[in-house]
């Protein structure tokens, strides 16, 4: 089924949107993650609180912790967005139905009852699966930030500083700059492509590209399969990133290298 060019265009802005945001969100809440373990390893504090806690415990309470503490932030600002909307057309006595209608006609006016750019737009946006894409941004906000999360929260036990950490950095950074890319310049082009479907289903890609695959219409199915696959692959890791997280988190004073995460890995 062929699309017009506007729809085309607001399938990729909301998509391109959604993907990125997701993006900076996971690199930003993991880094501090990864901050907070430094900053508690170098202050020496970890040593008291290691004592009282297992520290599969303590990983998962920094990793959920902070990963509500998102979810709340975005749910803040969906609230004070909504709330912002209805005070202001409450003070101006704007009536969002009437005026709705009211551009719906100056637009239709305006191209002479013909369809135009600025109506085909409009009716692209009214056809965008806002709902699914919102409720999946957040199941695919929570489970890439609990993936990535568990291997930044790993990453900060096994250095001193943040300088050390960008020896690490690469992997975990690699798979989601690839999303990136896939989603601009695959999905794109064939959302339904070979290429496309493989990597919404791979955990590292899953939540950037999903997203963007999404506004171009997605079975359900292969959403909720990719969001089980996403989840089940942090069940796995969390407990591979608690085992380096338990060694390195009271090793000092040497700069340790993927030779020494392997050792880690077999205690």
């Amino acid at each position: 089924k062929k699309t017009s060019k506007a729809d085309a265009i607001a399938k990729l802005i909301f998509g391109g949107a959604a993907g990125y945001l997701l993006f900076m969100f996971i690199i930003i809440y993991g880094n501090m993650i990864m901050r907070s373990v430094i900053e508690e390893k170098t202050s020496r504090i970890i040593e008291i609180i290691i004592s009282s806690v297992k520290p599969i415990k303590l990983l998962l309470g920094k990793i959920i912790g902070t990963s509500l503490a998102g979810v709340t932030q975005f749910v803040a600002w969906v609230i004070l967005i909504s709330i912002l909307t209805s005070v202001v057309s409450l003070v101006f006595g704007i009536d969002p139905g009437a005026a709705q209608s009211q551009q719906q006609e100056m637009i239709t006016q305006a191209s002479g009852g013909s369809s135009s750019l600025f109506l085909e737009a409009y009716r692209a946006y009214e056809g965008l699966p806002l709902a699914n894409l919102v409720i999946m941004f957040l199941l695919f906000f929570v489970g890439g930030y609990l993936l990535y999360a568990s291997l930044y929260a790993a990453i900060g036990a096994a250095v001193d500083n943040e300088t050390d950490t960008q020896q690490f950095m690469i992997p975990v950074i690699m798979p989601l700059i690839l999303s990136i890319y896939v989603g601009f310049f695959t999905v794109i082009e064939n959302p339904h492509g070979m290429v496309s479907q493989v990597f919404s289903y791979i955990p590292f890609t899953s939540p950037v590209v999903m997203l963007m695959r999404i506004p171009f219409g997605v079975p359900l199915w292969q959403q909720v399969l990719s969001v089980t696959i996403l989840f089940v692959t942090f069940t796995g890791m969390v407990f591979f990133a608690a085992k380096i997280y338990r060694v390195g988190i009271l090793m000092y004073g040497k700069k340790p290298t993927y030779k020494d995460l392997l050792k880690w890995l077999k205690y």
